[in-house]
């Protein structure tokens, strides 16, 4: 029986429209003549989402019991006796109940699969397994529900379900995803802009990947090997030498010159496993490429233009970016660079010859190579010192043997006497060593003897073959010296960073770890300090944390420091240290910091949290309290205006005073929600060009019978860009509280000035108004009181303007700034989805 097919709609977030998507392909599929079954869809009350599914047959769930309450699962085994030709399963990372026949409904659907029924079903991105920690990371809340990587890798068709933040959000807001009392605690948490940005760009480039994968599967099924310019991919060849962040910068800025392309940096590492770079600079090369968002790899081979064309079209590289070679040009001529040898064999892929400053031919001082770069001088001196010994001892034991020893034992003897001198100080104490051996045998050994002319032809070539033999021998113990000596290194090396990676994985507080740094070391005693900034004149110096006896407490007091990053230093006392040794500490000290920066981010953030869990409660009992008050202000609004009598004036009088009040409370309670509202960004505005005028009239309207505002607006008054009915909200908030600030016989006022690009409404009390620059007075320019003007302003700036006092005689004064539709380009914000 053929395996069914599997079709999944993927989606960033709850609420974009899958379960809908997947219902639409169950009526297509229906209409066009396919025998189609509803094994299970959770529409979470959308009554949209539920209409979608009349007309299809739906197979009743399966009841189950678990923990005395009742919980309801798709029935497997009907589905499986109903035998359809395609099912559709909703949330597809669900987990059933326990009980079930599978812990998984992913495993139902395998089942469903195996059968010969396509499922059509759907997920959300933030249930795939290897997004799990990045999804925590981002929003906070782990992931209990996951689903294999594998099991969508293996569907048939995946299709985004997408769509914007915005208008997820006010999906969200209009109630169409979640249900009244879960909006607000949505909104500002999960539903966050940043939050549903992120998870769309992980959904979007999970499903790219996908369809890489799905591209290079088909090119591997039909044997297609040129590269297939889908996207730009960028391949820069680095050797360890110094030119590589060179040819890394110049790759870089070449692939920024195509959007979506992709940079990629490729060492070839000979076979025997030992790098001919510098792993020093090949670490330092890697986390440039790195931080440049390109990706690094190593690949083995011995022929390198081989090992780089099989890595590029493995991976699609349309351009390979190599630096010029640095070998003279005799090698150059006998063998063929790398660059030549490439271009040749490299068909349809690019090839680009970088010149650098390292290149052959380069003006650069001649410099004589370092006698002791792979073994240290140390062994270099000891070697030459075991050269002067034992080259005269070994000959004045031969001399006295006399005839018993002839031309080739001689020569046998200094052989293994150079073999040794390579092995303990590598290739120049060997070669010195041969050179010597060979005129100490043409002396004493070869006729006529104490001098270096030699009689017999056979004696010129014998010295001759031992020359060059014993410098060839030379040198390979001496490559097989300093192999011998980086791979210890590096094995070194890389155990005590390692060591160090492991302890701070491990959550090691840095005395330990810099106990173990010290130990590594064989130091004295480790500080890690810190530079106080604020003093950058008379630097002062904090220890962060210290080992050892008499721990440095500044870095001029140590014997050697690195530094950690930032204003930190790593300062040791104690033996002096070799070169890479000081590398090595310095790679350590990064680490060090690196901790000492991710410990202080975490208290940093856990006291955040602390902080923002804080603010959160607080507003949501200011919420919760200002709910639970709106009924009983309004209750006792009905009892006051019941218990008013028109016969008695005291009493009308005093209810009017209280209920009066009862709706100041309602209103500050209704001012306190719509604060919190839009600090947790849940009010959504609608920008766009508002008739003052016509807010005016509506402000009036608000005010009620009874209440007079003066105002004095220019005869040709621009249109702002305002929401119109926050804008009203707002000076209908001004206007009466400077009514309240007005005597009973002077109106408050209202009046406006065009400004260029922008409009300014001023809001004043009865008490009069100061002459523009006027100095406040002792009660003038009073900052915003009350809940009401904090809300005021709020709203003001976030529909871009702002709210501020203005001079005034000595009362209440407030000037609202908003910008006009001629001085800025307004785009509607239409409503609905």
């Amino acid at each position: 029986m053929a395996r069914g097919r599997l079709r999944i709609y993927l989606g960033a977030a709850p609420g974009v429209g899958k379960t809908y998507a997947m219902l639409e392909e169950g009526q297509r599929l229906a209409q066009a003549g396919a025998d189609v079954v509803v094994g299970f869809v959770e529409p979470h009350g959308r009554r949209p989402t539920a209409a979608l599914a009349e007309g299809l047959e739906i197979i009743s769930r399966r009841t189950m019991e678990y923990r005395e309450a009742s919980f309801t699962e798709m029935d497997l085994d009907g589905v499986l006796a109903r035998r359809p030709q395609a099912a559709l399963v909703d949330e597809l990372a669900h987990t059933n109940v326990p009980g079930s026949r599978h812990a998984k409904r992913w495993q139902d659907v395998e089942d469903l699969l195996d059968a010969g029924i396509d499922v059509v079903t759907t997920l959300n991105v933030q249930h795939l397994e290897s997004l799990g920690d990045v999804v925590r990371q981002i929003t906070g809340v782990p992931q209990r529900e996951t689903l294999p990587d594998e099991v969508a890798r293996r569907a048939d068709q995946i299709e985004l379900v997408d769509l914007p933040p915005e208008l997820l959000r006010r999906r969200m807001l209009h109630g169409e995803i979640y249900p009244s009392d879960r909006i607000e605690a949505a909104l500002t948490h999960y539903f966050r802009v940043g939050n549903l940005t992120a998870l769309r760009e992980l959904a979007l480039l999970w499903l790219a990947d996908r369809v890489e994968e799905g591209l290079q599967r088909y090119r591997a099924e039909h044997g297609i090997t040129t590269p297939w310019e889908t996207r730009e991919r960028i391949m820069v060849a680095l050797t360890g030498g110094p030119e590589g962040e060179t040819l890394i910068r110049r790759s870089t800025r070449i692939s920024a010159r195509v959007p979506g392309s992709e940079l990629l940096a490729l060492h070839v590492v000979p076979s025997d496993g030992l790098t001919h770079g510098d792993p020093a600079t090949l670490a330092a090369q890697r986390a440039l490429v790195e931080s440049l968002g390109g990706s690094y790899h190593q690949t083995t081979g011995d022929d390198i233009p081989e090992a780089l064309l099989q890595f590029a079209e493995a991976e699609n590289v349309t351009q390979i970016v190599l630096g010029a070679s640095r070998r003279g040009r005799l090698s150059t001529f006998l063998r063929g660079g790398v660059g030549h040898r490439t271009i040749r064999r490299s068909g349809p892929i690019d090839v680009l010859v970088i010149t650098h400053e390292h290149a052959a031919g380069s003006t650069s001082p001649l410099r004589l190579p370092h006698p002791s770069r792979a073994t240290g001088p140390r062994r270099f001196w000891t070697a030459m010192l075991l050269a002067a010994i034992t080259l005269p001892g070994l000959t004045a034991v031969l001399v006295l043997l006399g005839e018993h020893v002839d031309l080739s034992l001689a020569l046998v003897l200094y052989l293994l006497a150079v073999v040794v001198i390579a092995l303990v100080g590598g290739l120049v104490p060997a070669l010195v060593a041969a050179l010597a051996a060979g005129l100490l045998a043409d002396y004493y050994f070869t006729p006529p003897m104490h001098s270096l002319r030699v009689q017999h032809l056979a004696d010129v070539v014998a010295l001759v073959v031992y020359v060059v033999t014993a410098v060839i021998v030379g040198m390979a113990a001496g490559t097989a010296a300093r192999s011998t000596y980086r791979a210890v290194r590096a094995s070194s090396e890389a155990l005590a960073l390692s060591r160090l990676a492991t302890a701070m994985m491990h959550g090691q507080d840095l005395p330990t770890l810099l106990e173990q740094v010290r130990e590594d070391f064989g130091l004295d005693a480790v500080s890690l300090l810190e530079r106080d900034a604020a003093h950058p004149a008379d630097p002062r110096w904090y220890v962060v944390a210290s080992t050892g006896e008499d721990p440095p407490e500044r870095p001029y007091d140590a014997d050697v420091e690195r530094p950690a990053g930032g204003s930190l230093t790593l300062a040791a006392r104690g033996r002096p240290l070799s070169s890479d040794d000081q590398r090595v500490l310095g790679v350590c000290a990064a680490q060090l910091g690196m901790a000492y920066s991710h410990g202080r981010l975490a208290a940093h953030d856990a006291e955040s949290g602390i902080r923002a869990a804080a603010e959160h409660t607080r507003a949501s009992l200011l919420l919760t309290a200002g709910r639970d008050l709106r009924d009983p202000l309004h209750t006792a609004d009905e009892a006051l205006h019941g218990l008013r009598t028109p016969t008695d004036a005291e009493q009308a009088r005093i209810l009017d005073t209280a209920r009066s009040s009862v709706r100041r409370a309602g209103r500050l309670v209704t001012d306190l929600d719509e604060l919190s509202r839009l600090h947790a960004g849940a009010l959504d505005l609608y920008l766009r060009p508002v008739d003052v005028d016509e807010v005016l009239t509506a402000v009036l309207d608000a005010l009620g019978p009874g209440h007079t505002l003066q105002c004095s607006l220019p005869e040709q008054v621009p249109d702002v860009i305002a929401d119109a009915a926050v804008l009203t909200r707002v000076l209908t908030a001004l206007a009466a509280e400077a009514q309240r600030h007005s005597p009973a016989d002077r109106p408050a006022r209202l009046t406006a000035q065009v400004r260029p690009s922008f409009l300014e409404i001023r809001v004043t009390d009865g008490n009069g108004e100061a002459p523009e620059g006027a100095a406040p007075g002792p009660h003038r320019g009073r900052s915003p009181e009350g809940l009401a003007l904090r809300l005021s302003r709020d709203l003001a700036e976030a529909m871009g303007g702002a709210l501020e006092p203005a001079a005034s005689g000595g009362g209440f004064a407030m000037k609202l700034t908003l910008p006009t539709a001629a001085g800025r380009t307004a785009v509607a914000d239409v409503p609905g989805d």
